[in-house]
């Protein structure tokens, strides 16, 4: 099994969430991460904000992947996140993003973190499974098509 099936859980899935931008999203997570595993929230919106003052994590193609280190983090933990609408990104094509999958790990993780950026890099570049994941119709379903996707590694 990939790295990303053993980090995200359906708790950590949010449909069509109505944002309109980067810092809207950051409070989101940090919200959810706070409810979920304990970690404050600001923790959260801080270090995901200081990644993307360092560059953009917009991939291209609606898509990004905003990560952080996080002091309070015990293991990794990630959330998916689909938008009710594109927001600007800042992405390399110039393109809004509508699905992000937000990695933090602790501050002192090694190779993991690149493994999982390094998988979800493959996961999006595939054009099906950006389209599966924005048709959806529940957590449920998307999260059976990030499970599928993993267990065939």
């Amino acid at each position: 099994m990939k790295q990303i099936g053993k980090i995200l859980s359906r708790d950590h899935i949010m449909l069509d969430l109505d944002v309109s931008s980067k810092k809207r999203v950051f409070e989101q997570v940090g919200l959810l991460m706070e409810n979920t595993c304990g970690i404050a929230r600001s923790e959260v919106f801080d270090c995901l904000f200081a990644r993307e003052k360092l560059g953009s994590t917009g991939l291209g193609q609606g898509v990004a992947i905003p990560h952080g280190r996080a002091q309070s983090l015990k293991e990794a933990a990630a959330v998916f996140i689909r938008l009710k609408a594109p927001i600007p990104f800042d992405a390399p094509d110039g393109k809004p993003v509508q699905s992000l999958f937000v990695l933090l790990v602790p501050e002192q993780a090694t190779d993991l973190h690149l493994q999982v950026l390094s998988e979800l890099a493959q996961l999006f570049s595939s054009r099906p499974l950006r389209e599966q994941m924005l048709a959806a119709q529940s957590v449920d379903e998307l999260y059976q098509i990030l499970s599928e996707w993993s267990n065939h590694a």
